[in-house]
């Protein structure tokens, strides 16, 4: 369950930040009933960053967390490390896997 959580946060901050992705079209052509592929065009086009993405993050922190002003020190230490890791786990996932 841990495991689709931080999947969906991934994506959700993915789609918040906007990210590139690979479109192939392929174009096939029977040559004496054999199908081989004539033509294969590869591009590259970036989804722009999405608002509603970024506002429901941005409400999540807001339910989930006390203003930075109410925090401790310790509070504060954990909230950092906490989003480091995410970062880390973020950049970890989308290097690992081709761009989509």
């Amino acid at each position: 369950m841990k495991d689709k959580k931080n999947n969906v946060e991934a994506a959700l901050l993915k789609r918040a930040l906007g990210y590139d992705t690979k479109e192939i079209v392929e174009e096939f052509q029977d040559e004496d009933g054999d199908v081989k592929l004539t033509k294969r065009k590869v591009t590259t086009k970036n989804v722009p960053p999405d608002i509603s993405a970024v506002k429901m993050i941005l409400d999540s922190v807001n339910e989930n967390c006390k203003k930075v002003g109410e925090m401790t020190e310790e509070e504060l230490k954990s909230e950092k490390e906490r989003l480091l890791n995410l970062l880390k786990e973020t950049d970890k996932n989308e290097n690992g896997k081709d761009k989509e």
